[in-house]
C-alpha cells in the first residue's frame, strides 16, 4: 500500500518528525536547495524577462534521486521546508524535479515541530505560494546581478577575486563611515565631579555634577574643559555649602519586553555570552529541530527562529499563563492577557520565538544539552516566560542639591514588587544609590570631592549587537540575512574584528569608497530599504517579480556601462616617500593583505607594511633585523633566512630568485634552529614524458605525489593514486590524494573538474555489503577508533579493521 511522502530541508528534522507520525508516512530530506543559479555563469537570461536557467546542484544527484524515486512509490508528496521564502524556494525547487514522477504533490508549513502543529498542517495543506516563490527568485536574481556584473569591475580596478554584494556593500559602508567619523573626531578635554555629601541621616551617599551656571553637564556639553577651571571650581566648593534643593520620590513601573524576534535574540546573545549572529542561528537551528531529551527521545524546544513578529499564539499564552500561576503566584500575573504589536512593516506570518512547551525548564533539560544550547534556550524561556508577567515596581528617588554655581543629582532605586524579574537573571545595578532620609533645605557636609582628567571618545565601533540593531532599522536586509551578511564581510576581509567590534580594512574601505561613488544608488541605504520593501510586496502578491526586476534594469544597467569606462585602478598614493627611488608609495593588495608599494614599479619593487592610528594616519611598519639561523644554503653557500607563508614559517635561501632552495625547520629546547632533513623520496615508477625515475613527494600541505628525478629539466608530475575507480557511475578516473586549503587530506576524482567526487577518509575498494556503494573507507572517530565505514550517507555501515589496509 503507497505510503505518504513529506520533504522536509534538514535531516535533523526526519527524526523529530519520524517519532510522532505513523507508519503511514515516510519522511526524507533535501539537506537544502537542490537547484540553483549555475556557478560559473550568469544564469539569468537578461533578455527575456530574467528568466533564471536552474541546475541541479552539484553534490545533490544522489538526493534528487533517491527523493525522485520515494515520490515515485508514494501516494501524496507533502513538501515541508522551512516557512518562510527560502523554505518555498527549496519547496518549489524539489515539486519541479519530481512532479514528472509525481504530481500529487501538496505544501505544508508549521511554526514549531510537534505532533500536534505536524498533523494540523497535513490537515490543511495547501498548494505551493508562487508570491513567495517569486520573491526569493526575485531576490536571488537581483543578487546575482550585482555580483557578477559589478564584482569583475572590482576584480579589474582593486584586487581579483573579491566581490560586490546588493545587501552586504551597504551594511560595509555603514561600518566605514563609522570609522571615518572616528578618524576625523578630535577629542576634548573634560573634568567630571563627584561629591560624597552627608546629613543628619546615615549613609554617607555619591552625587554627580549635573548642571553648571544652570545649564546640563555631560561629555562635550557644557563641561569643565581645563585643569584650571576645575581647581577654580574645586575651591569654591570646598569653601562653598550644599544645600538640599527637592527630593522627589515615586513609584515607577516597568513592563516586560516582548518575546525574542529573531534580531533581539541575536543582539541579546551577542551582549549577554559574546555568540555571533551565525552561532545563535545555528544553534536555534538545532532547538528547532530537535534535541535527545533522554526519555523524552528527540524533541523540539524552540518555534520558528526566522521571524520578525512578536505575536504569541492564544494556546502558548494560556501555558504561561498556567505555569505563572503554578511557579510564582496569582500576584504574578497581570490583569489581562499580555499582548504585544508587531512594528509596521514585519512579516506577521510567524509567532515571535519561544518555547514549545514552556513547562520544560531550563533546569529540567541542563543536563541533556551542551553547555551554548542550554543557555540559549534559558535566554528564550526566561524572555518568553517574562513577557506574560506582571510589572515590576519600583520606588524612586531623586535628590538635587545646589553648591556654588552648580546642581548636584543622585537617583535612588528600591524594589517593591519584582514582577516579570522573578523570571530572569537579574542583578542590581552598580549605579543603585542607597539614599538616606533627606529634606528640601537640608545643609549637607562634603566628606569628600574627586575630579579627574578625562577626553571625550570618538563614536564606537559596531558590535554585533549593535550592527544587526542598525540594519534592523535602518530596514537593511532581513532577520534571516544577517547572520549572512556580518560572515561574508569577514570572510572576504573588507573588515576584521578586533575587541569584538568591527574595523573595516583597507580592501573594506577601498570597495566602499569605489562602489559609493559609481554606483550611488545600490549604496544608499533608502535605496536598499525600499528594495526590502518592494520584494515584500512581491510576497504579498502586490507588485510583479518581472516588473521589479525590470525597473532596477533601468538604472542599474546604465550606471553599470559608466562605471566600467569611468572606474580607475584604485591605486591610493601617500605622503612617504620611496626610500629607493623617491617616488610616491601607495596602498595596495596582496594574497596576505594590504601593503605600501612604490608607484615606480615595476622598475621599483620596494614595498613596506603599515598600519594606522586612531586618526588613520599611515604609520610605516619597519622590518626587524632578520634572525641569524646559522644555516648555509646546501646549494649555492649563501645564507638562509626565516621567511612565512600561509602555511608558516620556513627557510629560504637569501640569493632569491637566483637560487629557490626552501628547507623545513624546527628549534630545540635552547631555541636553536635545526634543518628538518627530507625522507629520501622512494622511487614508484618511470617517467612518462623522458624516462627519469619517478619519486614519491610530500608537498608542503601534507599530500603526496608523483615527481620526475629529472626536475627542472622534466616538470612531469601527478597526485599520488589511491588505486581506488571513482566509485561515481559512467566516470573513468581514479580517486587521488589531494589536501585542503588548510592542509587536511581528502581523496578526489582524478578528472575533477568533470567529476567533484570526493571523500575525507583512505578508500577501500570493496563495495558496502548494506547499501552496495562501490567503495568502503577507513575511518577515524572518538567513539568508535579506526575502523571501516561506508562513506554513503544515510547508509551507516561499519565494521571493525581485521587487518592493515596498505596506504
Amino acid at each position: 500500500m503507497p505510503k505518504d511522502l513529506i520533504i522536509v530541508e534538514s535531516p535533523a528534522k526526519v527524526k523529530t518528525i519520524s517519532k510522532f507520525l505513523g507508519k503511514d508516512y515516510i519522511v526524507d530530506a533535501s539537506v537544502g536547495h537542490v537547484r540553483d543559479l549555475p556557478t560559473r555563469d550568469l544564469g539569468v537570461d537578461e533578455e527575456n524577462d530574467f528568466a533564471p536557467q536552474y541546475e541541479v546542484i552539484k553534490g545533490k544527484e544522489d538526493v534528487v534521486k533517491r527523493l525522485k524515486a520515494a515520490a515515485k512509490k508514494a501516494d501524496t508528496v507533502f513538501l515541508a521546508p522551512d516557512p518562510d521564502r527560502e523554505g518555498e524556494a527549496i519547496a518549489w525547487h524539489v515539486a519541479e524535479l519530481i512532479k514528472p514522477v509525481n504530481e500529487n504533490v501538496r505544501r505544508i508549513t508549521f511554526n514549531e515541530i510537534t505532533a500536534r502543529a505536524v498533523k494540523a498542517a497535513l490537515e490543511d495543506a495547501q498548494e505551493l505560494n508562487e508570491d513567495l516563490f517569486d520573491s526569493q527568485q526575485a531576490r536571488r536574481i537581483l543578487d546575482r546581478l550585482v555580483g557578477y556584473k559589478i564584482s569583475p569591475i572590482l576584480w579589474k580596478n582593486v584586487k581579483r577575486g573579491i566581490s560586490a554584494g546588493r545587501v552586504q556593500s551597504v551594511a560595509l559602508k555603514i561600518l566605514v563611515e563609522r570609522e571615518k567619523e572616528r578618524r576625523a573626531f578630535r577629542a576634548d578635554e573634560y573634568w567630571p565631579f563627584k561629591v560624597l555629601l552627608e546629613g543628619t541621616n546615615p549613609p554617607p551617599f555619591w552625587m554627580d555634577l549635573h548642571k553648571l551656571e544652570e545649564k546640563a553637564v555631560k561629555p562635550g556639553v557644557n563641561h569643565i574643559g581645563t585643569q584650571s577651571e576645575a581647581e577654580t571650581l574645586q575651591e569654591e566648593l570646598e569653601n562653598g555649602e550644599f544645600k538640599v534643593d527637592s527630593v522627589q520620590e515615586k513609584q515607577r513601573k516597568r513592563s516586560p519586553l516582548p518575546p525574542y524576534i529573531t534580531s533581539t535574540l541575536q543582539q541579546d546573545a551577542n551582549r549577554r555570552m559574546g555568540y555571533s549572529a551565525k552561532r545563535t542561528m545555528s544553534i536555534a537551528q538545532r532547538l528547532y529541530e530537535g534535541v535527545e531529551l533522554g526519555a523524552r527521545g528527540t524533541t523540539a524546544l524552540i518555534t520558528y527562529m526566522r521571524t520578525d513578529s512578536v505575536r504569541i499564539a492564544k494556546d502558548a499564552q494560556d501555558a504561561a499563563k498556567q505555569l505563572i500561576l503554578d511557579k510564582f503566584g496569582g500576584d504574578y500575573y497581570p490583569p489581562k492577557t499580555r499582548n504585544f504589536k508587531t512594528k509596521g512593516g514585519a512579516q506577521d506570518a510567524h509567532e515571535a520565538i519561544r518555547p514549545v512547551d514552556v513547562t520544560i525548564t531550563p533546569d529540567d533539560v541542563k543536563s541533556y544539552l551542551p553547555a551554548e544550547q542550554y543557555k540559549l534556550y534559558r535566554l528564550i524561556w526566561q524572555r518568553f516566560v517574562a513577557s506574560q508577567m506582571a510589572v515590576a515596581t519600583f520606588w524612586d528617588t531623586t535628590v538635587l542639591v545646589k553648591a556654588p554655581r552648580t546642581q548636584w543629582r543622585a537617583k535612588g532605586e528600591r524594589l517593591l514588587f519584582p514582577g516579570f524579574l522573578a523570571a530572569m537573571d537579574k542583578a542590581k545595578s552598580e549605579d543603585d544609590t542607597e539614599l538616606p532620609k533627606l529634606a528640601e533645605g537640608d545643609v549637607l557636609n562634603l566628606n569628600e570631592l574627586k575630579k579627574e582628567q578625562k577626553f571625550t571618545q570618538p563614536p564606537p565601533r559596531f558590535s554585533e549587537a549593535s550592527l544587526v540593531k542598525t540594519l534592523e532599522e535602518l530596514g537593511i536586509g532581513r532577520p534571516s540575512t544577517y547572520a549572512a551578511i556580518i560572515s561574508t564581510l569577514l570572510d572576504r576581509e573588507y573588515a576584521r574584528q578586533e575587541e569584538k567590534r568591527f574595523v573595516p580594512t583597507e580592501l573594506g574601505f577601498t570597495v566602499s569608497d569605489q562602489l559609493s561613488e559609481h554606483f550611488q544608488a545600490l549604496m544608499d541605504v533608502g535605496f536598499t530599504a525600499q528594495m526590502e520593501n518592494l520584494l515584500d510586496d512581491v510576497a504579498a502578491g502586490k507588485q510583479d517579480w518581472i516588473r521589479l526586476l525590470n525597473d532596477f534594469g533601468g538604472d542599474f544597467y546604465p550606471t553599470l556601462d559608466k562605471a566600467r569606462t569611468e572606474m580607475a585602478r584604485s591605486q591610493q598614493e601617500t605622503d612617504i616617500m620611496c626610500e629607493n627611488c623617491g617616488k610616491p608609495m601607495a596602498i595596495k593588495f596582496g594574497k596576505t593583505g594590504e601593503f605600501l608599494g612604490c608607484t615606480g614599479f615595476p622598475a621599483c619593487r620596494t614595498i613596506k607594511n603599515f598600519t594606522r592610528d586612531e586618526q588613520g594616519n599611515i604609520q610605516v611598519v619597519e622590518r626587524e633585523k632578520p634572525e641569524d639561523t646559522g644555516v648555509k644554503c646546501d646549494k649555492c653557500g649563501r645564507p638562509m633566512a626565516i621567511k612565512q607563508s600561509r602555511r608558516g614559517e620556513f627557510l629560504g635561501c637569501t640569493g632569491y630568485p637566483d637560487c629557490k632552495n626552501i628547507v623545513n625547520f624546527e628549534r630545540d629546547e635552547n631555541g636553536k634552529i635545526k634543518v628538518i632533513e627530507s625522507e629520501k623520496p622512494k622511487v614508484v615508477g618511470t617517467c612518462p614524458e623522458c624516462g627519469g625515475e619517478l619519486l614519491l613527494k610530500k608537498a608542503r600541505t601534507g599530500s603526496r605525489f608523483i615527481a620526475c628525478s629529472n626536475y627542472p629539466d622534466c616538470t612531469y608530475a601527478a597526485p599520488f593514486s589511491t588505486g581506488v575507480p571513482c566509485p561515481k557511475e559512467g566516470c573513468k578516473g581514479e580517486l587521488v590524494e589531494k589536501s585542503s586549503r588548510r592542509g587536511k587530506l581528502f581523496y578526489s576524482c582524478s578528472t575533477y573538474p568533470q567529476c567533484d567526487y570526493a571523500v575525507w577518509n583512505w578508500p577501500i575498494n570493496e563495495p558496502c555489503p548494506k547499501c552496495e556503494h562501490p567503495i568502503l573507507t577507513r575511518k577515524t572517530t572518538k567513539d568508535k577508533g579506526e575502523h571501516i565505514a561506508c562513506p554513503k550517507k544515510g547508509c551507516g555501515y561499519t565494521r571493525p579493521i581485521e587487518g592493515e589496509e596498505e596506504k
